[in-house]
């Protein structure tokens, strides 16, 4: 009875010591701020918060036993996740950064990070630096390639487009790294109480819902819809994931973040489109995952929905994130686009994609490498 009660008393001890570390934990500075004041005033003006959180409409459909055992048995299906070669990158320079285009230019930084160049501005999607995507420098999902210039060498970036505040979307090293630099951040409502914890000025963070826009200089930004979940520490829903939409003098595009397939596409166009080129979330899904994160053929449908022109795909080749082979979105996007008529370009990390010069697209993922 002795062992037992001692037993019983160092479980309790061990769960009383666990528990005050995870709590030490969770207060780091890199799992962002606690939502109160303006921005906890802000969230419940929004339509898009309902019963203490937000919510997606119609409403996320909940992970029951059955996608719960799917996931399981595709987590253990095999998959080869990780690329078998050395992914190409092609590196920038200072230079490179001298003049910002006046029409439209790209540059893909791997996963879902774009610099994108509009009427000399420069504005980068959900900037992510690190070498894991993961609240620490030292564990996670880790990065298949570098990025095509390291982030002390970025120069002034204009805004940054943030779509939802999880690890890799949302770094706190480069959102700190830019806010030295003037750069203002756009995001959904409750995701500037972790740029504010994390030292960015107020002037520099631009809180948005659903449908409202903003001006910088000659382009408009807009916070439109996605389907997804947020949380920095719990995934409870306390910050609002968006897609973005950038109006030029002569261009626009769009930015799906993560997202499900659902009718808001079809609602973007009506409001906003059509646009001169979409980026498009195509990596990370599942049979259990779609109601949040779409699949490469319901990807070039949302394309599709927008009315967008050429499609350039994201959200892949950089960390592994998911139960699908690597490459299989990319292949799996080709094939849909080329059913359905689609420009797809597939450019290397680093490489410029400029919208007004013809483009040759490679098979780069593969070892055989060739045009397409």
């Amino acid at each position: 009875m002795k062992i037992f009660k001692r037993l019983l008393a160092w479980l309790f001890g061990s769960a009383v010591v666990l528990f005050a570390i995870a709590l030490l934990v969770l207060r780091m500075p890199v799992f962002g701020g606690t939502i109160e004041g303006t921005h906890l005033d802000r969230i419940r003006q929004s339509p898009q918060f309902v019963g203490g959180r937000f919510e997606n409409t119609p409403l996320q459909e909940p992970l029951d036993f059955d996608k719960l055992r799917t996931m399981v048995n595709n987590y253990t299906g095999g998959q080869v996740r990780e690329p078998q070669l050395e992914i190409p990158v092609l590196e920038l320079s200072d230079a490179d950064f001298e003049d910002a285009a006046s029409g439209l230019r790209l540059v893909w930084f791997g996963h879902s990070s774009v610099l994108i160049e509009i009427d000399g501005l420069r504005i980068m999607t959900d900037p992510v630096f690190g070498e894991f995507a993961s609240p620490f420098d030292f564990a996670g999902s880790r990065r298949f390639h570098p990025p095509p210039l390291v982030l002390e060498r970025m120069q002034a970036i204009d805004a940054v487009l943030i779509s939802h505040d999880h690890y890799d979307h949302l770094d706190m090293h480069a959102i700190k790294h830019f806010a030295q630099t003037g750069t203002h951040f756009y995001m959904g409502l409750g995701i500037g109480a972790h740029l504010e914890r994390w030292g960015v000025a107020d002037t520099q963070i631009h809180e948005m819902d659903w449908w409202e826009s903003l001006p910088l200089n000659t382009i408009t930004l807009y916070n439109t819809p996605a389907r997804h979940y947020s949380g920095r520490r719990y995934a409870d829903n306390s910050t609002l994931w968006s897609s973005w939409v950038v109006k030029g003098e002569h261009r626009s595009l769009y930015y799906s973040g993560d997202t499900g397939y659902a009718s808001h596409f079809s609602m973007i166009r009506k409001r906003l489109g059509p646009f001169d080129l979409s980026i498009m979330k195509i990596g990370a899904y599942g049979d259990s995952w779609l109601d949040i994160h779409m699949d490469p053929e319901s990807a070039v449908q949302a394309h599709l929905d927008l009315g967008a022109d050429i499609f350039y795909p994201v959200h892949w080749a950089t960390f592994n994130l998911a139960y699908h082979e690597w490459s299989e979105p990319i292949e799996r996007t080709l094939s849909a686009a080329a059913e359905t008529g689609v420009k797809v370009v597939t450019p290397r990390v680093g490489e410029r994609f400029d919208f007004d010069t013809p483009f040759s697209s490679q098979r780069w993922w593969v070892t055989t490498g060739g045009d397409m």
